[in-house]
C-alpha cells in the first residue's frame, strides 16, 4: 500500500493505493544488463516472450532448473564434469527441473540425491562431479534469493522513508514452489533482506 501523494502516475494525493509492482518485468529496459549472464540470455531467447519478464527469468522456480541445466551442459562440454560426457537428456530443454535443485540442496541425502538425478539423466558421475553440481545449484538458488531480497528491500526501504519512519514493521506474504519446498531458500532470503535493507 502506497500513499497517493507518492504515486506520480495517478492524480490526487489523498488516501492510499495498492501497488502491483509487476517486478517480474524489472530489467526489461536494460537496467539489469550488467547482471544478466549468457545463460540468462539463452533462457530468454528460448522463451515464449524474449526480452520480457527478465527479472522473473533470473529468480523464479520456472527457470532455475533450466538455468542449472545450461550451466552443467557447458561445463560437461568443456570437460569440467562427467569426463566430458554429455547425455541426450542433458542436451534436452526442461529435463533438469527446479524440484531437482531442491532435492540436491537438502542437508541430509543431498549428495545421494544428486547421484541419482544425474543417473536418471544418463550421466556417470564421480563424487567430485556431484559436489560440483551441488555447488552450481547453490549458486543459482543463492543468486535468486539475493535478487529477490534486493528488490524486496528496495520496496520496504521506500515505504519506510516515505513514511519518515526509523523502523518499519510489516508483514510480507510470499508464495511459490521454491519458497515452499527449497530447503535453504527461506533462510537465505531472510538473511539477505536483513543485509540489503537492515530489515527483519
Amino acid at each position: 500500500m502506497e500513499e497517493m501523494r507518492h504515486v506520480d502516475l495517478v492524480e490526487g494525493d489523498e488516501g492510499r493505493m495498492c501497488i502491483n509492482t509487476e517486478w517480474g518485468a524489472f530489467g526489461d529496459d536494460g537496467v539489469l544488463d550488467d547482471f544478466i549472464t549468457s545463460f540468462d540470455r539463452e533462457i530468454d531467447a528460448a522463451s515464449i516472450n524474449p526480452g520480457k519478464q527478465l527479472f522473473e527469468k533470473m529468480v523464479s522456480g520456472m527457470y532455475m532448473g533450466e538455468l542449472v541445466r545450461l550451466i552443467l551442459l557447458k561445463m560437461a562440454k568443456k570437460g569440467l564434469l562427467f569426463c566430458g560426457q554429455v547425455s541426450d537428456a542433458l542436451r534436452t530443454k526442461g529435463t533438469f527441473q527446479t524440484k531437482h535443485i531442491c532435492l540436491i540442496e537438502q542437508y541430509k541425502g543431498g549428495l545421494e540425491n544428486t547421484k541419482e538425478i544425474l543417473e536418471d539423466l544418463g550421466l556417470n558421475s564421480s563424487e567430485d562431479d556431484c559436489i560440483a553440481v551441488q555447488h552450481v545449484c547453490t549458486i543459482v538458488s543463492f543468486r535468486s534469493a539475493n535478487l529477490v531480497a534486493a528488490a524486496l528491500a528496495a520496496i520496504l526501504t521506500r515505504i519506510r522513508e516515505n513514511k519518515k519512519l526509523k523502523t518499519l514493521r510489516t508483514t510480507v506474504g510470499v508464495d511459490g514452489t521454491v519458497y515452499r519446498t527449497h530447503p535453504q531458500y527461506v533462510s537465505s532470503l531472510s538473511e539477505k533482506c536483513k543485509t540489503h535493507g537492515d530489515l527483519v
